[in-house]
C-alpha cells in the first residue's frame, strides 16, 4: 500500500503543537495542521507489510481499513478515502483527535519506532471531507416503521443512533444534559477536541431523521418502562460515571474534588452554559493562583492538569501509584500490543511535576480547608515504604482514579434486580449483556458502551454502538445489512 519504498524515503512526521507558553492561554485546540501534500507523503509511508496488525483486533477496535485509506490519500483520492473511513468509523474527526492510537503501536514500522502517522492521516481525512463538502446527511431510502430509543448521547449512543437511523428506523436519543455529546462534550476539554465537531455531526444526524431530546434524565424524569412502552427497543448507553472510591482520609476538606465535576464545570464555562444549573458543580472550582495536586495517572488526570494550567495554577503535581515506566519497551516481547512505556501527554508537557510509585495517604488541612497532600513511596506491591512520607503543598486536589460503572440512580435503580449486573476485574459494576446480541436481562432493553464494558476508549464506544445497532436491527427485522 502507499508508495512501495515510501517508508525508506520519507521520515515520520505528525502534527506539531503551539508552544506550551502560548497554548495554556486559551482552551482552543492547539495542533498545527499539515498541508495536504505533507499528509499524502505520510500516507505514502504505509508499507506492504503482509499482515496489517494496525486494523486487526490488536490495533483498531473499529477495524479501520488503514492501509486502504492510506493508499487512497497517497493517490490524492480524498473522497474515496473518507468513504472508506466512514464504512468502519462514524466519527473519524473525534478519534483522529483523542484516540491514543493503538493502531500505531501495532504498525510494523513501530518495530523501528517510526510507525506510520495513522492518527494524523485519519484526522486530516475527516477534516478535508468537511472542507470539500463530502460529509452530508444520508437518510434512509425506506422506513421500517420501528421505533428505537437510545439513552445517552455519548460516542456509543451517537454511533448506534446514526446506524439505526440509516437502517430506516425512527430513532429518538434521550440525553440528561442540555446538549448532546455525553463525555465527548462535557468530560473531554476543548483543547483536545472543540465541540463544534460534535455539533456538526448532530446536524448531520438530524438530517438523517434522528431526534434528540435533551434535559431528560431517563429513570428519573422519565421511566425506562415508559420508553419501552413507546418503542420497539431501547438501548442504554449511559456511560461509566460513578467515581471509583478512593478511600483517602481528609476527602471532606474544602478544596478536594472528584475530577469529573471539575472538567464538566470548565467545559460548561467554555460552552457558555450556566454552571449553577448543576447541583454538584454549583460552587466554582478554579485553579488560578493555586498549588494543585492531581491523584491518578490516566487521561482524566492529564485533562485536569491541562485545565489547571489554563486556569492559571501556580504549580501542578500529578501523583501516580505505578512505578515509572521504561523509556522504551521490549519490542519483541510486546509488539503488536499496547506497550507500557514512558508517555508524556501534551498537558503534562506544559510543566507538570510527576511523581511515580507514590501513594496518597491523606489530605491534610486547617479549619476545614485543604493545605497539603501527605504521600509516601510504595514498593512493587504498592505497599507503603516506612520512613518515606512527605507532604506536598496543595490548595486544590483532584481525585482522578477512574470510574466504577454507571450511576446507580436512574436506569439501574428503576429495574433493581431485574437488570442483572456483573463485576469486572477492576471491581466495576457493569450492565450484563454480551458483545454479540447486547441484550440485557430486561426484555427489549439493550446496553452498549462503557455502561456494559466498563470505562474505556471513545473508539471502543463507537465500536459497541455500531455492533449494538446491528444487533437491534437484527432483533427488529430478522436480519441486518448494517456492518458489524
Amino acid at each position: 500500500m502507499g508508495k512501495v519504498t515510501g517508508f525508506l524515503e520519507i521520515d515520520r512526521q505528525v502534527h506539531k503543537y503551539q508552544p506550551a507558553s502560548d497554548r495554556i492561554r486559551h482552551f482552543r485546540e492547539f495542533t498545527l495542521p499539515m498541508s495536504d501534500r505533507e499528509v499524502e507523503k505520510q500516507a505514502a509511508r504505509c508499507m506492504d507489510c503482509g499482515i496489517p496488525y494496525c486494523h486487526g483486533p490488536t490495533g483498531c477496535p473499529v477495524h479501520n481499513q488503514i492501509p486502504d485509506w492510506n493508499d487512497l490519500v497517497y493517490n490524492g483520492d480524498w473522497e474515496e478515502a473518507i468513504r472508506n473511513l466512514h464504512s468502519t468509523n462514524n466519527f473519524p474527526e473525534w478519534t483522529g483527535r483523542i484516540c491514543p492510537a493503538p493502531c500505531e503501536e501495532a504498525c510494523t514500522l513501530n518495530l523501528e519506532d517510526i510507525p506510520v502517522a495513522i492518527k494524523t492521516v485519519e484526522q486530516a481525512i475527516a477534516d478535508k471531507a468537511y472542507e470539500a463538502g463530502f460529509v452530508r446527511p444520508y437518510p434512509a431510502d425506506h422506513t421500517t416503521g420501528k421505533k428505537v430509543a437510545i439513552i445517552g448521547s455519548g460516542p456509543a449512543g451517537m454511533a448506534a443512533a446514526q446506524q439505526l437511523g440509516r437502517a430506516g428506523h425512527q430513532v429518538h436519543v434521550y440525553e440528561r444534559e442540555s446538549r448532546p455529546g455525553g463525555l465527548m462534550r462535557y468530560g473531554i476539554p476543548d483543547f483536545k477536541i472543540e465541540k463544534h465537531y460534535i455539533d456538526r455531526r448532530i446536524e448531520q444526524m438530524q438530517g438523517e431523521g434522528v431526534t434528540f431530546h435533551c434535559g431528560v434524565n431517563v429513570g428519573v424524569d422519565k421511566p425506562v418502562e415508559e420508553l419501552l412502552a413507546e418503542h420497539d427497543a431501547v438501548l442504554y448507553c449511559g456511560g461509566s460515571e460513578r467515581p471509583r472510591p478512593a478511600g483517602i482520609p481528609g476527602g471532606e476538606f474544602h478544596g478536594v474534588h472528584d475530577a469529573m465535576p471539575y472538567l464538566v464545570q470548565q467545559n460548561r464555562r467554555v460552552g457558555g452554559e450556566d454552571i449553577q444549573s448543576v447541583a454538584w458543580a454549583a460552587e466554582p472550582i478554579l485553579a488560578g493562583g493555586k498549588h494543585v495536586v492531581v491523584v491518578g495517572g490516566g487521561d482524566t488526570a492529564s485533562d485536569c492538569v491541562g485545565t489547571a494550567f489554563r486556569q492559571g495554577a501556580v504549580r501542578v503535581t500529578q501523583l501516580d501509584i505505578r512505578p515509572r515506566p521504561p523509556e522504551k519497551e521490549d519490542k519483541l516481547a510486546v509488539w503488536p500490543y499496547w506497550a507500557t512505556k514512558m508517555r508524556t501527554s501534551s498537558s503534562q508537557a506544559e510543566g507538570a511535576d510527576r511523581e511515580f510509585q507514590v501513594a496518597t495517604l491523606e489530605f491534610v488541612g486547617e479549619d476545614g480547608v485543604l493545605t497539603g497532600v501527605k504521600c509516601c513511596q510504595v514498593d512493587e506491591k504498592r505497599k507503603p515504604v516506612p520512613g518515606t512520607e512527605f507532604v506536598i503543598r496543595a490548595d486544590l486536589a483532584f481525585i482522578a482514579i477512574g470510574f466504577s460503572g454507571p450511576l446507580e440512580t436512574g436506569v439501574l435503580s428503576e429495574f433493581g434486580d431485574r437488570l442483572k449486573t456483573d463485576i469486572d476485574r477492576r471491581n466495576s459494576v457493569n450492565v450484563n449483556a454480551d458483545d454479540r446480541e447486547y441484550r440485557t436481562t430486561v426484555d427489549r432493553l439493550f446496553a452498549a458502551g462503557d455502561a456494559r464494558r466498563g470505562q474505556s476508549l471513545v473508539v471502543w464506544a463507537i465500536r459497541e454502538g455500531r455492533q449494538a445497532a446491528h444487533a437491534i436491527d437484527t432483533f427488529l427485522m430478522g436480519s441486518s445489512v448494517l456492518p458489524r
